[in-house]
C-alpha cells in the first residue's frame, strides 16, 4: 500500500494478558495456565503529584541557545502545574518546552525549531488511521492478504488491511510527520483530549530533532524487513533516549506521570503488532550499543547508512559487516497464475529474520499451553524476575538466526478476488547449510501445528486440510543453504504456481492411506529431480509495497509498560 506522507509512530497497547512473561515458578518445559504471573519490569517511578513547584535552584537563562534549554525552560527545572482539568495552552507550553530541553539533554542535540503539538482523542485518530489504509488497490488488498497469509498469522478469510488497521487505531499513542513538520498526541480522553503523560511527549519529541538534523524524509524502505531495519536506528533511537529520560524521572527530574487507561484497546491480531514492535525492543538495544561502543556521534553517523536488515539490528555486531543477500525469483508460473500488479510500487516481500522469528512465536500466543513452537520463556528476555524494560523480547532463535536474505512473490487468479484463494513462492538464503536445515525444521514444525499432511512418495510436498485455519497445498525445498516454499490451494495446483514443483494431484494424498497422519517428515531431498532454482545474485535494491514502509512507521513505543499479568496468552486471531 502506498504511504502519502512520512509518519513516525510512537504506541502501547494496553498489555494486561496479551505478552505473558515466564515467571522463575514456571516449569521448563513452558508456560502453564496456573503458573503465577511475573512482575511489571519498570524504571523508579515518576513524580505522582497534581501540582509541583517552581525549583528556585534552576540558572538563569543563557544568552544564547544551549543544549538542555529551550524556550525558556531548563531540562531540570520544575513546573507548577494542574492537571485536575487537563493543562492549560501556557502549562502545555511549559510541559513541551521542558521536554525538548530534557530530550536535548539526554540526546545531546540540539532543536533548530519548536514542533507544533496537537492532541487528539483516540476516535479523531482512528479517523485519520481510516483515511490511511482507505485508498487501496485490489491488487494491494490481494499482496497483503497472501504475505501475511504465508506467516500463518492471518488466515485467508479474513482482510490483512483491516487487521493492521485496526492493531494501529488501538495501539498508537502519537506520531510525528517530517513532511508536514506536525507532531500529534492521542488522548483516551474522548471529551476533552489531554496529554496522558511526558515520556510519549519526549518520544515524540526525538523524532522531531532526528528530522531536523537528519532528514527523515530521506530515509525509505518499503519491504517489512527494510522498514523494520531503518526502524531499528529511527525508534530504537527514540526508544532508547526514552529509557534513559525515563530513568531521571524521579530522581533528578519531576516528571508528569502517565495517566492510567493509555492505549487504545485490544489488538486485532498480535502477530502482526510483534512484527512491528521488533524496531523498538531490539532497536533501543541496537542504539545502547553503538552508543556504547562509540558516543551519540556513532549514532549520528548511521543516519548517513541506516541498517540494512532486521538482522542487523538483532544482531548489532553485524551492522555494516553482513550484507543481506538480494534473492530473486524466476516467475514459472502456468497461465492460470499472475502475479498482481502494484502501481507506483514492487509485487513482492521480504520478512527478514524479524518478520520469520514472529512467524514461528506466534502460535504461542494462539494455541494450548503447551502447544508453541518457540515458548514464551524462549521469547520474553527477563532481567531480576521482571521484564527486561530495554529489550524485553527475544527475536533471535536457531531457526532464524542464519537467515540471509528472503523473497514471497504472490501468486493470484482471475477469481482470487472473490475467493481469495491465492498462491506464492517464498525463497530464502541462509548463512550455512545448517542454518538452511534449521529453518526447514522449524516450518515443518509450523507445518504439522496447523495440521499438515505429508504426501507419500513426494518427498517435501505437504496438505493442510480445508477445514484447517490454513488449509492449502505446500512443498518444502532444501538445496544446500536455500530453501523454497511453493504455495497453492490445492495439490493439483502447486505446478502451476511453480512449475518446478512436483506435479501432485489430492488422488495422491488419497492413495497414500495417510488421512490420519499429521506429521511432516522431517527432511527433504535436496539433490532430488525437479528441484527449484533460485538465483541470489546482487539486483537492483527496490522495496514491497506495505502498510507500514514509511520511515519509522511502526507501533510500541511504550512497550516499558509491558504488563504480562498471565503465562497464559489470550487468543488473537
Amino acid at each position: 500500500m502506498r504511504t502519502t506522507s512520512a509518519l513516525v509512530i510512537a504506541a502501547m497497547v494496553v498489555l494486561s494478558g496479551v505478552v505473558p512473561v515466564a515467571a522463575a515458578a514456571a516449569p521448563a518445559d513452558g508456560p502453564t495456565a496456573d503458573a503465577a504471573p511475573a512482575a511489571q519490569s519498570a524504571p523508579p517511578a515518576p513524580a505522582t503529584a497534581s501540582t509541583v513547584q517552581d525549583d528556585d535552584s534552576a540558572p538563569d537563562d543563557p544568552d544564547e541557545d544551549v543544549v538542555g534549554w529551550e524556550n525558556g525552560y531548563w531540562h531540570n527545572e520544575s513546573l507548577e502545574l494542574d492537571r485536575s482539568n487537563g493543562l492549560n495552552e501556557s502549562e502545555l507550553d511549559a510541559v513541551v518546552a521542558r521536554s525538548m530541553a530534557r530530550v536535548e539533554e539526554v540526546r545531546d542535540l540540539e532543536f533548530e525549531d519548536t514542533v507544533p503539538i496537537e492532541v487528539i482523542s483516540r476516535e479523531e485518530y482512528r479517523e485519520i488511521n481510516a483515511e490511511r489504509f482507505g485508498n487501496t488497490t485490489e491488487n494491494e488488498r490481494l499482496h497483503q492478504n497472501v504475505k501475511w497469509e504465508a506467516t500463518m498469522m492471518v488466515n485467508e478469510t479474513t482482510d490483512a488491511l483491516s487487521v493492521q488497521q485496526s492493531n494501529f487505531g488501538s495501539s498508537v499513542l502519537g506520531f510525528y510527520s517530517p513532511e508536514e513538520d506536525r507532531m500529534v498526541i492521542v488522548s483516551e480522553n474522548q471529551t476533552s483530549p489531554r496529554l496522558e503523560g511526558e515520556l510519549t511527549l519526549g518520544h515524540e519529541l526525538v523524532h522531531a530533532i532526528q528530522d531536523q538534523q537528519f532528514n527523515l524524509s530521506s530515509i525509505r524502505a518499503n519491504t517489512t524487513d527494510g522498514s523494520n531495519a531503518n526502524n531499528g536506528l529511527i525508534e530504537g533511537d527514540a526508544s532508547y533516549v526514552e529509557y534513559r529520560y525515563e530513568q531521571r524521572c524521579g530522581e533528578e527530574w519531576d516528571c508528569l506521570e502517565q495517566r492510567e487507561g493509555s492505549g487504545g484497546g485490544e489488538l486485532a491480531n498480535f502477530g502482526l503488532y510483534l512484527v512491528s514492535y521488533q524496531p523498538y525492543s531490539d532497536g533501543a538495544s541496537f542504539v545502547q550499543h553503538h552508543y556504547q561502543t562509540g558516543d551519540w556521534e556513532s549514532v549520528n553517523a548511521m543516519y548517513d547508512a541506516t541498517p540494512q536488515s532486521t538482522e542487523q539490528v538483532i544482531h548489532p555486531e553485524r551492522y555494516m559487516d553482513d550484507e543481506p543477500t538480494q534473492v530473486t525469483v524466476e516467475d514459472r508460473s502456468g497461465d492460470e497464475w499472475r502475479v498482481p500488479e502494484i502501481e507506483d510500487g514492487i509485487d513482492y516481500a521480504s520478512f527478514g529474520e524479524a518478520g520469520m522469528m514472529s512467524m514461528f512465536v506466534y502460535p504461542a500466543y494462539d494455541s494450548t499451553p503447551n502447544d508453541y513452537l518457540i515458548s514464551q520463556r524462549e521469547f520474553i528476555n527477563v532481567e531480576g524476575g521482571q521484564v527486561a524494560s530495554l529489550d524485553p523480547l527475544n527475536f533471535s532463535h536457531p531457526y532464524t538466526e542464519g537467515w540471509d536474505g528472503d523473497r514471497l512473490v504472490p501468486y493470484v487468479t482471475d477469481d482470487s478476488t472473490e475467493t481469495n484463494e491465492t498462491g506464492y513462492v517464498w525463497a530464502s538464503v541462509w548463512d550455512s547449510e545448517q542454518d538452511a536445515e534449521e529453518f526447514v525444521e522449524g516450518y515443518e514444525r509450523l507445518l504439522d501445528y496447523h495440521g499438515a499432511q505429508a504426501v507419500d512418495g513426494y518427498d517435501g510436498v505437504y496438505r493442510v486440510p480445508d477445514d484447517e485455519e490454513f488449509g492449502d497445498a505446500f512443498y518444502v525445498e532444501q538445496r544446500g543453504d536455500r530453501v523454497v516454499i511453493v504455495n497453492a490451494p490445492t495439490l493439483d495446483e502447486l505446478n502451476g504456481v511453480d512449475a518446478e514443483a512436483p506435479d501432485v494431484s489430492e488422488s495422491d494424498l488419497d492413495a497414500g492411506g495417510s488421512d490420519d497422519e499429521t506429521t511432516t517428515n522431517g527432511s527433504n531431498n535436496a539433490d532430488g529431480d525437479g528441484s527449484n532454482e533460485m538465483d541470489s545474485d546482487a539486483t537492483e535494491e527496490e522495496d514491497d509495497s506495505d502498510t507500514d514502509g514509511t520511515p519509522g512507521f511502526g507501533v510500541g513505543a511504550a512497550l516499558a509498560a509491558l504488563l504480562a499479568s498471565t503465562l497464559l496468552a489470550r487468543r488473537r486471531t
